[in-house]
């Protein structure tokens, strides 16, 4: 027996006989059946009794520290190389715990939005997957959602790790487990998987503090600690920023904006309570922008004096919400909203509550349910109100309008702080990413990746961990004419990202996708394309890590545009026809484009000149583009626009 562990076993023989009841725990991602990093320090980190010793032992290694004031410890153990199974230790005075069942080998967190949450048994071939999916060697493990307006050191549920198999895989990230199946042929070691994702969110609530800054976001970063001090205050410092940005947009004057109470709009009555695509008005059967709700409510002087809280139900995307023109709370989500009325809001006699509903996806609106909607007084006393609302359609505004940063999707670190910060410096091989659907109207993307990369390499402590990052599936009506596209935007912002970055790639799936589902089921190509990505950045493989990417545009003497590609096996290809498609020239300004015929010679792309100047050039520009130029591995050639030289 091994030195350590014989000292390990009688200290626990000692502490059991002594009746020790406050034996440490570990916080963060640790514990029964999880996978260590090789060949990295193994920081464990926990709780116990203040300022008492902590030993823990591991694989034949100890190291010991000492709780501080607060309970906590941090101690960093020295690297391991792959093997197993072995188990922890963590011994004090107060008393002794153990781990079970620890492998080490190489550790990848998987995170993003609902793409990347889309579990094994709701992806294609998803019977075969996971019944053959026991791999006892592979663990996998999934943080629960939650948020937090700080960061916090500790997961609010503690996650629990699971071997591979037909009861714990299909409930599991299908992305990331076909990624990580894959990667097992490519290590040969125990792999962990780590899933930390949440569908619908934007990059900017994974992002914490440093990279808000970093991405010129300071301002969502000051108002959240704001929140995290005084939500009165930062609730009501929101809603005139929101104020401040309807009239910048619209032109609207101060005091003659629709949330004031006697705003002249094109008032409707309001059909029922429920999404407005229910309400059997054509205008509105497939609408996506912002709707003005309205109604009167009648106070008695005794009522209006009173603090009270208004429920409205559930909004359907985001909200804003005013009571005599003045704003009383507001946020994005879809679940039901509560907020407090403060002393002097209300007044004896008519009251105007008004609401702002902005829909960017599917259904939209107030769907109650209308017994939920109230104001309720600190008396307890409380009336109705999902009686006599009418509505207006809002004034078209580009752009989303603000969201407050302690929302959970569209926040500004609230994911971050609670989902990956309790991560602390567990020790990664490397990310997968596969997010950019809810930013695709919101310029900046990469800028934003960079930040999040850098930040969450500083937490791990590994300055070139690499990412993987999913370029973004094709979705929507197929593009019959060459046109702007928010999709096409962040998909070059990915492609830019990685190259910049000189540690990422990106694993492409416009080919993958399916234009009337934003959840395309091919996941399994999607796991392989990011284990090809990781395989060369994490493992040192040669071959090219994302496919055909291009690298650079030079200008024809006859008006056209010749383009190389960089990371092509064999030669290009165009599947399917005598030509590639997808390519148009551009002129500098919006709205000249045009799609230019191609021809392929060995890694290049010619495009013909049609007489008009050609300053850009750009490839499968659209939310769902047709593309078909592949190379001898079958993988596409990425999205992107660049500059004629």
């Amino acid at each position: 027996m091994k030195r350590g562990i014989a000292f390990g076993l009688g200290l626990l023989a000692a502490s059991t006989a002594t009746g020790a009841v406050a034996a440490p725990k570990v916080t963060g991602i640790l514990g029964d059946h999880a996978v260590l990093q090789r060949n990295q320090p193994v920081v464990v980190f926990g709780t116990a009794v203040a300022g008492e010793a902590v030993t823990v032992i591991v694989a034949g290694t100890s190291a010991q520290t000492k709780a501080g004031r607060d309970g906590q410890f941090r101690v960093s153990l020295p690297a391991l190389p792959a093997g197993g199974p072995y188990e922890m230790l963590l011994i004090a005075p107060s008393g002794t715990s153990q781990i079970h069942d620890l492998l080490v080998g190489d550790v990848f967190l998987c995170s993003g939005q609902s793409n990347m949450e889309l579990p094994v048994e709701r992806a294609q071939d998803a019977i075969g997957a996971i019944m053959g999916s026991t791999d006892d060697q592979l663990r996998l493990v999934t943080v629960a959602k939650a948020t937090s307006p700080v960061p916090l050191d500790r997961f609010g549920t503690q996650p629990e790790w699971a071997a591979a198999g037909p009861k714990t895989t299909g409930s599991f990230s299908a992305a990331c487990f076909y990624m990580a199946q894959e990667l097992r042929k490519t290590g040969k070691v125990p792999i962990g998987a780590i899933h930390s994702s949440w569908g619908g969110s934007q990059i900017a609530a994974w992002m914490g503090e440093d990279a808000q800054r970093a991405a010129g976001r300071g301002a969502q970063a000051d108002l959240l600690k704001l929140y995290a001090r005084d939500p009165a205050a930062a609730s009501h410092a929101a809603g005139l920023e929101w104020e401040r940005w309807w009239r910048d947009r619209s032109g609207d004057q101060a005091g003659r904006e629709p949330w004031q109470p006697d705003a002249a709009l094109d008032w409707q009555a309001v059909p029922k309570i429920d999404f407005y695509e229910h309400w059997g008005v054509p205008a509105l059967a497939t609408y996506l922008g912002m709707l003005w709700y309205q109604k009167t409510i009648t106070l008695s002087a005794a009522q209006a004096r009173q603090m009270a809280t208004i429920a409205i139900g559930a909004i359907d995307d985001a909200d804003r919400t005013w009571i005599n023109g003045k704003p009383v709370g507001g946020r994005g989500g879809w679940d039901a909203r509560m907020y407090t009325v403060p002393a002097g809001t209300l007044q004896a006699g008519r009251n105007v509550l008004t609401i702002n509903v902005e829909n960017a996806y599917s259904t939209g609106g107030m769907p109650g349910p209308a017994d939920a909607m109230r104001l309720t007084f600190a008396d307890g006393s409380s009336v109705p109100i999902a009686e006599g609302w009418r509505y207006a359609v809002a004034k078209r505004i580009e752009g989303t309008s603000p969201r407050v940063p302690w929302d959970d999707i569209t926040g500004a670190g609230t994911i971050y702080n609670a989902m990956i910060a309790p991560l602390g410096q567990t020790a990664l091989a490397g990310v997968a990413w596969y997010q950019g659907e809810s930013d695709t109207a919101i310029p900046g993307y990469a800028d934003r990746m960079k930040a999040l990369m850098a930040e969450w390499r500083h937490q791990v402590g590994v300055p070139q961990l690499p990412f993987a990052l999913v370029s973004l599936a094709g979705f929507g009506t197929p593009a019959i004419a060459p046109g702007e596209s928010g999709w096409a935007q962040v998909r070059d912002d990915q492609r830019r990202a990685a190259e910049a970055d000189g540690h990422a790639a990106v694993a492409l799936a416009i080919d993958l996708g399916d234009p009337l589902d934003i959840h395309p089921g091919e996941k399994h190509e999607v796991g392989r394309r990011l284990a090809r990505a990781m395989g060369a950045l994490a493992y040192g493989q040669t071959a090219p890590a994302s496919g055909p990417h291009v690298s650079g545009v030079v200008r024809d003497a006859g008006g056209g545009a010749t383009v190389t590609f960089a990371g092509v096996t064999g030669a290009l290809h165009a599947r399917g026809a005598a030509q590639p498609i997808g390519f148009e020239l551009c002129g500098p300004a919006a709205g000249t484009c045009r799609y230019a015929a191609a021809t392929i010679t060995g890694n290049r792309v010619t495009l013909a000149g049609d007489g008009k100047p050609a300053s850009r050039v750009r490839y499968a520009w659209a939310d769902s583009p047709a593309v078909n130029l592949v190379d001898d591995a079958a993988l596409p050639a990425g999205p992107f626009e660049m500059v004629v030289r």
